[in-house]
């Protein structure tokens, strides 16, 4: 079972980075949602999307792992990861290609409905980690580049994910060729 100040660790983090991705997308033109800073970036939409997808795919994956038996015995291919995939988590000096299930596609062409799936999404996540009873440090999942992870470090990385791509959102509206709403006020 998580320790309170592990629960409250995840919950506050979980909290901030929603709060911080909806003030970064409140007023947006469609315009800025669809500005990429480069063909091979992604915009701010895509963000939004990607977040929404490691969320419930995760989520949903540890839901299903604690339904079995957990495995102390890996505790020890973990121990010391969880500053790793504090740090790791929001460190944009390191890029990853994320896997293609979750993969921006376009799913949400409305933004208002994709704010609306994310505010459900980090809900359901929120929930999870606030209520759940099971010993986290006893199931792992794989990590693409952290290698083997316990549920509860894949909770921090959830928990700082959303602050890693509000980083990359901040990112792209730096950008000089960002579409400013002034400019699309007197281009009109």
């Amino acid at each position: 079972m998580m320790e309170t100040q592990e629960r409250k660790l995840v919950l506050d983090q979980l909290a901030s980075s929603r709060i911080l991705l909806e003030q970064l997308t409140q007023g947006l033109t469609p315009a800025q949602w669809a500005f990429r800073e480069t063909p091979d970036r992604w915009s701010i939409a895509e963000n939004i999307e990607h977040v929404i997808n490691v969320e419930r795919r995760l989520t949903s994956a540890m839901g299903k792992i604690i339904q079995g038996p957990g495995e102390p015995e890996k505790r020890s291919l973990v121990e010391g990861k969880d500053r790793v995939v504090q740090a790791g988590g929001v460190n944009r000096g390191v890029k990853f290609n994320a896997p293609e299930p979750v993969r921006p596609s376009g799913r949400y062409p409305d933004t208002t409905e994709m704010m609306a799936e994310f505010a459900k999404t980090r809900e359901t996540t929120a929930k999870f980690a606030s209520e759940t009873q099971a010993d986290l440090r006893n199931y792992f999942i794989v990590h693409m580049a952290f290698g083997e992870l316990d549920c509860y470090q894949w909770l921090i990385l959830l928990s700082r994910h959303g602050a890693r791509h509000a980083a990359q959102i901040e990112e792209i509206k730096a950008d000089p060729a960002y579409p400013s709403s002034e400019r699309l006020a007197t281009a009109g």
